[in-house]
């Protein structure tokens, strides 16, 4: 793997692990295997590899979702396979945890990420879910803006919720929750 690579999965694993104060050049020299020198050989300093290491964990994340939301089915079912797809509950989402971080918040090059990653998915999960509403698949009284952002926030205060416990099982009930409360738009 290219020494930039290396960088990069290295600080997208500690940013996950400890956030962004919490992350410093050298535990991602450690990480990575490399010296100092080959770091600011690819990166200005510890923000541009910060934001290159949150861009790339942006990118997986879409993937992944949009692996579900693209998937076969109606689209209840895909947006069931998003709430109910295989995720460590306990580390909680990468991109998230950003969301969390004073100075990620606080830095415009840094947040981008996160903002335009949520604004994605809220508009994705709306997409799944007009296409729904347009078919007949499910009831057209809820704006499918709101409704895709409270499956957001579902998962998102899932992964909270499952931190506090040191426990998987809320992520699975607030998941399971808002998928019963999601059936109840569809049409019989």
């Amino acid at each position: 793997m290219a020494t930039q690579d290396r960088l990069i999965e290295s600080t997208q694993e500690l940013l996950w692990e400890r956030g962004y104060v919490g992350t410093s050049p050298k535990a991602i020299q450690q990480r990575a295997g490399v010296g100092q020198g080959s770091m600011y050989h690819h990166f200005d300093g510890k923000s541009d590899l910060a934001a290159a290491a949150m861009r790339r964990s942006a990118e997986q994340m879409r993937a992944v979702a949009e692996a579900d939301l693209a998937g076969p089915g109606t689209a209840y079912e895909r947006v069931a396979a998003y709430l109910g797809r295989e995720r460590d509950a306990l580390r909680g989402c990468r991109i998230g945890r950003m969301a969390q971080d004073p100075d990620v918040v606080a830095d415009p090059r840094l947040r981008a990420p996160v903002e335009e990653t949520f604004d994605w998915l809220r508009g994705r999960l709306a997409a799944v879910i007009a296409e729904g509403q347009a078919n007949g698949e499910l009831r057209s009284g809820a704006e499918p803006g709101d409704l895709a952002a409270a499956v957001v926030a579902v998962v998102q205060g899932g992964y909270v919720l499952a931190r506090a416990a040191d426990s998987a099982e809320p992520f699975e009930r607030a998941a399971r929750g808002a998928l019963a409360l999601f059936a109840a738009h569809r049409r019989d």
